[in-house]
């Protein structure tokens, strides 16, 4: 599915003001948020959620942090292992600022971007290594994602 097709007019036209629209993007970035988080703690364990593996490592549930950005706070989900070693390199520990975090998810769902450039973009911005399945694995949970919340609204035109 391209981009075109994901943003058609049928889409837009839900939205009776600006305040709807703003509402759906502010969700739509706590949502990218929160699956970047859960690619990062895929590749850190080494398998995907509801996959078997033979790691003694595993996902332990969820704490809840208030971040702050351009558009505006918001709380996020943050996923835990049980050996507590996973730091999430995008929204790190003891942080609450995310700013330019909207300009990388806005560019992971509207530029349809290759990996290589993603993780330079990620590079460049946060001065941090990410590897190219991490960024893979980080991609398709994103793109499911927003796939999914297409047809919820699509239901309602």
């Amino acid at each position: 599915m391209d981009k075109q097709e994901l943003l058609n007019s049928y889409f837009l036209k839900q939205f009776k003001t600006g305040d709807e629209l703003n509402a759906f993007l502010h969700e739509l970035q706590k949502r990218g948020v929160e699956q970047l988080l859960e690619g990062e703690l895929d590749a850190h364990l080494g398998y995907e959620k509801h996959q078997k593996s033979a790691n003694p490592n595993s996902r332990n549930g969820h704490s809840k942090k208030t971040l702050k950005g351009e558009k505006g706070s918001y709380e996020i989900n943050v996923p835990r292992d049980r050996e507590s070693g996973f730091s999430a390199m995008l929204v790190r520990k003891r942080q609450s600022m995310v700013d330019g975090i909207e300009n990388v998810i806005i560019s992971l769902y509207a530029k349809g971007m290759s990996n290589s450039d993603i993780e330079e973009q990620i590079r460049e911005v946060y001065d941090i290594e990410v590897s190219s399945s991490t960024i893979s694995r980080i991609t398709e949970r994103i793109t499911t994602d927003i796939i999914a919340w297409q047809g919820h609204w699509n239901r309602f035109i």
